[in-house]
Order: structure tokens, then C-alpha cells, then sequence
């Protein structure tokens, strides 16, 4: 299966808009599986008409640290052994206590211990979910319970849920920045799109973000999205691509259709007609087999 993954160093740029309309398009070509690797904040299935969707599964990626009070001796060996903070004492019961917001269960309490007090177990920390979209392919995505962690293992499952549908093609959206589930979300891609917009904080996020893909050394190529609100800017991303040997396969202008398709849970070239010649022009520049 053929793993596209689009990302961007930056939020707000206009990834998961860009991915919905390759998605439909590259969907009347292959067979594709669309997985929405934000796990923090998964809105892909909402650029693409699924309000609520079809299959919701709870998953355990991660263990937190549970005590045995029958078994603590009230040694506070326990207290400041932790590196995350989550450990607090109990004046009144006078044994610790375990604060599960900030427990990354690292399991330096379970070692301490001199009675054995402290176990690890799974938490349930994140909601796989699946739906079937109107444009014929399936989208899977994950989404991180509040206050949990297990961020780069959640992308690692649903990828690994998603290689089951037997897609050809693998269409990922990441997550923004360099964070776990970016690198879960790049790790083992076959070809990479970065999506930027002309301003310096997004250029330099993107770049922070192309270190990752080249350390795993993956094909990649740039899209410049609202191009035309800084032209000058645009140049400036172009000419580092130059020099980069940095293939731009395409430049979007700003339009408020955009923006429309969004509240309408459409993705544009399907709300406007006329994106189409643009997304497939761009989509005939990424290698799918």
C-alpha cells in the first residue's frame, strides 16, 4: 500500500483542506483509505461531510501507575522519584497518591517501591473511529482523550487499521509542527506533500518539519497555499526550493470559496467545480505507483 502523507509545520495553512480535495479526486483513480493522524485535533471527516461517524472504538496505546494502598508502607521513598510530578502525598491517609493527568506511567514508582505497591495498566486513552464518505472510500481517525498522552502510538494504530481496508493508496493528514504524531505520521511514508503559506513563521515552521522527512530520507515536494497574498513572500519560498532541489507542484490563490466549502462540510473542488483542474494538476505531479 502506497503511503502519501500530508503535512505542514504550521497549523492553519490549509492541510486538511488540501488532503480532502486530493482525497476525492485521487479517489475516482485508486482505491484509498484517507487517515486523519491529527489526533489532537482530527477535523477531516468534517471537511468531508461526516458529522459523526460510522464506528467508534475506545484503544489503550499507553499505562499509568495505579497503588495498592493495602500494600504501601508509608515509606515516601515514592514521593520525589518522579520526573513528571505525579506523584502527591495523602496527609490524611498518609500514603501517596497518583495524579493521573500528569502520570506517563514510566514505571520508576513500580521500581522503587520496596513492597511492591505501585502496578502499571492500560488506560484507555484515545478513540479510534471509522466512517464510509459519500465520495466511496473510508476514513479512519484518532482522537486523543483530554489530559492523556499516547499521541505517536494512537497514529501508529489507525495507520496500522487503515493497511487492513486494502487500499492501494494510503492518503495521511497529519498533524502540524514535529511533534510524536508527526514523526508517527511521516515514519514509513512513501512520498511526502508540505503544505506552507507565504509568511515567515510558516516558511520556518516548514522547514522544521522537512528535517524530520529528510532524516527519514523521503521524496517530498511543496505546495504554496493563498500564494498571492505575499507575492513577495512567494518568492521567497520559491527560491529556497530552488536551491533546495524542492519541487513546488502547486500554488493555490486565496479565495473565499475556500471558506465557504468548509461551512458547507465540502471539500472545494467539490463546491467549486473549477478547483478541479488545479488539484488534478497537482495530483498529477505526486507518484502513486
Amino acid at each position: 500500500m502506497k503511503k502519501i502523507t500530508v503535512l505542514s509545520g504550521k497549523g492553519g495553512v490549509g492541510k486538511s483542506s488540501v488532503t480532502a480535495s486530493l482525497a476525492v479526486l485521487l479517489s475516482r483513480e485508486k482505491k484509498i483509505v484517507a487517515v486523519d493522524c491529527d489526533v489532537d485535533a482530527s477535523n477531516l471527516s468534517l471537511i468531508l461531510g461526516i458529522e459523526k461517524m460510522e464506528k467508534e472504538t475506545q484503544i489503550s496505546t499507553n499505562y499509568k501507575s495505579f497503588l495498592d494502598e493495602k500494600k504501601c508502607v508509608s515509606c515516601k521513598k515514592c514521593l520525589d522519584i518522579c520526573a513528571f510530578s505525579a506523584i502527591e502525598w495523602d496527609e490524611e491517609k498518609n500514603i501517596p497518591k497518583v495524579n493521573k493527568f500528569l502520570c506517563e506511567g514510566c514505571g520508576t514508582c513500580q521500581l522503587i517501591c520496596p513492597n511492591s505497591a505501585f502496578s502499571l495498566k492500560k488506560v484507555k486513552n484515545a478513540v479510534m473511529s471509522e466512517a464510509k464518505t459519500e465520495y466511496g472510500f473510508p476514513i479512519i481517525s484518532g482522537q486523543l482523550k483530554m489530559g492523556e498522552s499516547g499521541s505517536g502510538k494512537i497514529v501508529d494504530l489507525i495507520k496500522e487499521e487503515a493497511e487492513k481496508t486494502n487500499a492501494e493508496i494510503m492518503l495521511i493528514d497529519s498533524a502540524a509542527g514535529i511533534g510524536c504524531p508527526v514523526i508517527a505520521s511521516v515514519r514509513e511514508s512513501d512520498y511526502i506533500v508540505a503544505v506552507t503559506e507565504p509568511t515567515p513563521s510558516a516558511l520556518s515552521d516548514m522547514k522544521r518539519a522537512l528535517q524530520i522527512v529528510e532524516h527519514f530520507s523521503i521524496p517530498y515536494s511543496i505546495i504554496i497555499n493563498r500564494w498571492d497574498l505575499n507575492k513577495e513572500f512567494t518568492k521567497k519560498i520559491e527560491e529556497f526550493a530552488q536551491r533546495n532541489n524542492i519541487p513546488v507542484i502547486g500554488k493555490i490563490g486565496y479565495d473565499k470559496k475556500f471558506i465557504e466549502a468548509l461551512v458547507n462540510l465540502k471539500p472545494v473542488v467539490v463546491y467549486e467545480k473549477n478547483y478541479e483542474k488545479l488539484f488534478s494538476s497537482i495530483l498529477d505531479k505526486i507518484p502513486l505507483d
